[in-house]
């Protein structure tokens, strides 16, 4: 009984060390690239001491299984085709903005304004795109957004970007206005949020413009943060307009002399003296015409000349009127000063003389020709109009072939 005992235990450790050897072994083939896994059939019989030899091995090959374990796990068949999904990555920027939404032109039209797209990094472009989706940004947008910042997507727009969403929300009022202000200037997500837009924002509103007023200038002039400077000088120009804080040409008078260079300022001002006008004088009409203030010093000079040298009038008419440097000179001033003339040689009534002078510059076109042309006979209607428009198609001298020089921004 003893020895028969005995016989029965080391049959037994015999047994599970066999069993451990044959795990150990189908274990190891397991991790082996491209070997099938072992699946356990239903007609399993318990270890009961007996031997089995390595063909009646209770496992069968079956092709197609793979385990990343040791253990025997039995995959259903709706996981094995979620791992057989293939999950598809896009492989360039070109698929990336596909998909997001862009059209083949829209593609074309952001490569063409940034080549340095077609290389840049999927993964980082990505996750740019998916913050401009949550912004509520479209591909029409995207496209407007890269022709006036071409480098923008190769920016930063992840600092602060909690923090600055909800300043500007709270500037703007809603979320739509926000995007607005972004598509305009896509820049507001990357300029300095602590050392920039917050210290710009709260000076303006020291000035005395309003949540409203800070709005309007900042659409209007996308470039008003990273341009804006005060000094104790513009401060006395602003000053010297008269215009007061409740008035609706404060904001963009003061918009206007910040952003602006102070040498470009004074060069401005020093050019309307010149034609006998006063410091003074100048100051009040950019308070009432702020948009005197981005004309340029050449442009000025012509139209001062033509108003003075031909038209006969004093430089005092353009304080009152500030039009006549705003009109084209060669498609409007001159060609209707041209017809004045012609209908006074021609003696036809009514005469273009005096105020009526002022009112036909400012009409259109073609309630110009009708008042002052088409009302004659036919017979002088068509000399008229023949003179008008050959008055019109004067270009200036040179002007194809005139380059612009660039000496600062904004003016």
């Amino acid at each position: 009984m003893v020895f028969l005992h005995a016989f029965s235990r080391g049959a037994a450790k015999f047994t599970r060390r066999l069993d451990n050897h044959y795990s150990h072994f189908f274990s190891s083939l397991s991790t082996v690239p491209g070997l099938h896994q072992f699946q356990k059939t239903d007609n399993i019989a318990s270890y009961n001491h007996k031997l089995f030899p390595f063909t009646s091995f209770p496992g069968i090959l079956k092709p197609g299984l793979f385990h990343t374990t040791a253990c025997d796990i039995v995959e259903t068949p709706h996981e094995l085709t979620e791992s057989a999904a293939i999950v598809h990555i896009p492989k360039n920027s070109t698929n990336i903005f596909r998909e997001w939404g862009c059209s083949e032109t829209d593609i074309s039209k952001i490569f063409e304004r940034r080549p340095s797209l077609r290389k840049t990094d999927i993964h980082i472009l990505q996750s740019k795109l998916e913050i401009l989706s949550r912004l509520g940004i479209k591909s029409s947008d995207l496209v407007k957004m890269v022709h006036c910042r071409p480098r923008f997507l190769n920016c930063k727009i992840n600092v602060c970007l909690n923090e600055r969403l909800e300043y500007f929300e709270s500037l703007f009022g809603s979320r739509e206005v926000l995007v607005k202000a972004i598509v305009r200037n896509p820049s507001l997500l990357t300029y300095d949020f602590h050392n920039k837009i917050k210290p710009v924002i709260a000076m303006y509103e020291s000035l005395g413009l309003s949540k409203t007023d800070l709005i309007t200038v900042l659409l209007s002039r996308p470039t008003l943060i990273p341009r804006t400077s005060l000094d104790d000088e513009k401060i006395d120009y602003i000053r010297k307009t008269g215009v007061s804080k409740n008035s609706k040409m404060y904001k963009h008078v003061v918009s206007l002399f910040a952003i602006s260079r102070i040498e470009t300022i004074r060069e401005k001002v020093l050019n309307l003296e010149k034609y006998g006008l006063l410091e003074d004088d100048i100051c009040n009409l950019i308070g009432r015409s702020p948009l005197v203030l981005t004309l340029s010093i050449d442009k000025v000079q012509r139209h001062m000349t033509f108003i003075l040298g031909i038209m006969r009038l004093s430089a005092s008419i353009v304080l009152r009127n500030p039009f006549l440097l705003y009109f084209n000179l060669e498609t409007v001033l001159k060609p209707r000063f041209q017809i004045a003339c012609k209908i006074e040689d021609m003696g036809l009534v009514p005469e273009i003389k005096g105020p009526v002078l002022l009112t036909a510059m400012r009409m259109s076109d073609k309630r110009f020709v009708a008042a002052f042309i088409t009302c004659h006979p036919e017979k002088e209607a068509l000399e008229l109009i023949t003179v008008y428009n050959k008055a019109k198609s004067v270009k200036r001298l040179a002007e194809s072939s005139k380059k612009n020089f660039t000496t600062g921004f904004p003016f």
